[in-house]
């Protein structure tokens, strides 16, 4: 069974096809880690969630996109931020209401995930406190794990955040970066290459670091 992870899909279906094509990804034999923000700002938010429930192992991660969305489908609250970034489109995608299925599929994801000493998260983290105490709304939100990952980088600085070998995270895109494809920071791999904002979308296979990505999606950009 090979692993593959894969950035923010933010509702690009296309992209999401793509990527699980040209990487030769087996949906009954391999494992896909879902980095989060499946939803908003493409308007094929359903149909991604229904491609990602046909994958045998599929381990999902909570965004804080997907966050947004549950407040909207279970507690009908809708924020104008949400609104603005994306989440009209997520409402357009469900005629109005998500199915309970893909509610379920979003509000039993973990907010992270360990394996071979590597460590999955949405956003990022705090490399000086355990994992398993830091509050879920930073780990889905944090960028300054990226921030200081790149500015090691920059001054070529060889580091090691936290107690992991690997770090995968998503939420950040790397255009931040003046880069649209994924980037090793010291031990972190970035892997939001801005599907969400017109760029392509990546998968990686965990262990070769091999990559592939989709054509451009071409969204309109929020602001």
């Amino acid at each position: 069974m090979k692993t593959f992870v894969i950035g923010d899909i933010h509702g690009a279906f296309k992209a999401l096809l793509q990527c699980l094509q040209r990487s030769g990804f087996n949906y009954q034999n391999d494992r896909l880690i879902a980095l989060g923000d499946v939803c908003d700002r493409g308007d094929q938010v359903k149909e991604c969630i229904d491609e990602l429930l046909k994958i045998k192992n599929c381990i999902y991660l909570l965004g804080n996109h997907d966050f947004w969305v549950l407040e909207w489908a279970i507690n009908c609250q809708s924020s104008k931020c949400w609104l603005g970034q994306g989440g009209e489109e997520t409402i357009s995608s469900y005629k109005g209401e998500m199915l309970k299925e893909h509610i379920q599929f979003l509000a039993q994801a973990p907010i992270y995930f360990e394996e071979d000493n590597k460590l999955f998260v949405h956003g990022g983290f705090n490399p000086d406190e355990p994992i398993d105490q830091q509050d879920k709304d930073e780990l889905m939100w944090d960028r300054n794990l990226l921030d200081e990952a790149w500015k090691k980088h920059l001054l070529g600085i060889d580091y090691k955040f936290g107690i992991y070998d690997e770090i995968f995270v998503g939420h950040t895109p790397t255009k931040n970066f003046k880069s649209t494809k994924p980037l090793k920071l010291c031990n972190v791999w970035a892997l939001d290459t801005g599907a969400g904002w017109g760029e392509s979308l990546t998968i990686m296979d965990v262990d070769t670091k091999e990559y592939w990505q989709s054509d451009l999606t071409r969204f309109i950009p929020w602001g």
